[in-house]
């Protein structure tokens, strides 16, 4: 049976479920893709959320299942499905999955964004044997041994103090001689006796035969290089939104972001993006929720007029 939407939400992260929420609480006609079949997105990989208020030191799975929860309870509609192809323009949008296609009214993109590589020899090969983007997935395969953590950001650090907690020994391996993570992060991890910070150095190969080995580091200043054994490597150098199918559809900044205000609006009527995929001083999981928030807000308007 055919069905017109009033919305699509492509993606379950906190803005995308968000958007459900509210998009049920205003009696709006919504559908929610999602692609791997568990709500989350991100937030899935951090293992303390210690920032979203009324829940301190909630694990990433937890919040998660109870966003899940309230848009369930609410009447939503999820579907797992993976997005091959968006049509954006005109007064119908037709969002193109694997299974099946979908039309709506207005569409707001909430499809996050991914890891960023480090794009160096070894870490496509090793990949899964010993290179890793997510500690809250994999460090338990690593308790008492020696890992590096590779990157200076929030990620990294939150990473490396979840790790200390099982291995032996863990590096941060950080391009500059100073961190960019919050300061209550670097704050715990100087507590930490198992944490040797490795700094002013890159990752320039990642060596290993069939399982990780060690890193090839070059000191950013002198040039030299030097091996840092160990057993495994987590990767956290940021991240790339995942914006690919809607280039030369909507505007995108240099780094591939979604140009949106504060509002959702994107450069097309009809079209909304929040959370990490579009462009933003702060990504954090109460900003996606809030801009979930928006878009469902802007969607409504665009509706009416």
């Amino acid at each position: 049976m055919y069905t017109m939407y009033d919305i699509i939400i492509i993606g379950s992260g906190p803005a995308g479920l968000s958007a459900a929420i509210y998009a049920q609480r205003a009696c709006l006609d919504t559908i929610v893709i999602e692609k791997n079949g568990i709500s989350g997105g991100q937030v899935l990989n951090t293992w303390e959320v210690d920032n979203y208020p009324g829940f301190p030191g909630v694990t990433g799975f937890e919040l998660s299942r109870q966003f899940r929860e309230h848009a369930n309870k609410l009447g939503a509609r999820v579907v797992q499905d993976e997005v091959v192809q968006v049509e954006l323009s005109g007064n119908v949008k037709k969002v193109v999955c694997e299974e099946e296609t979908y039309e709506a009214r207005c569409v707001i993109l909430a499809s996050g964004a991914h890891h960023r590589t480090l794009e160096v020899p070894g870490e496509e090969e090793l990949r899964g044997a010993g290179v890793s983007y997510c500690a809250t997935c994999d460090g338990a395969f690593f308790r008492g041994r020696t890992v590096a953590v590779v990157g200076g950001g929030d990620a990294a650090l939150e990473d490396a103090i979840f790790l200390a907690r099982m291995c032996e020994k863990v590096y941060i391996v950080h391009r500059r001689d100073k961190l960019r993570g919050a300061k209550r992060l670097q704050e715990r991890l100087q507590a930490l006796e198992n944490i040797e910070f490795v700094w002013n150095s890159e990752t320039v190969a990642i060596e290993g035969n069939a399982q990780v080995e060690a890193l090839r580091l070059r000191q950013t200043k002198t040039g030299e290089e030097r091996r840092l054994d160990v057993d495994g490597v987590f990767i956290a150098v940021g991240i790339a939104p995942e914006s690919e199918l809607y280039a030369g559809q909507l505007e995108l900044d240099e780094q591939g972001y979604i140009r949106a205000d504060e509002s959702g609006q994107t450069s097309v009527p009809g079209v909304f993006a929040a959370g990490d995929v579009r462009t933003k001083a702060l990504r954090q999981i109460l900003t996606a929720a809030s801009d979930g928030a928006n878009c469902v807000a802007s969607a409504e308007r665009y509706l009416q007029a």
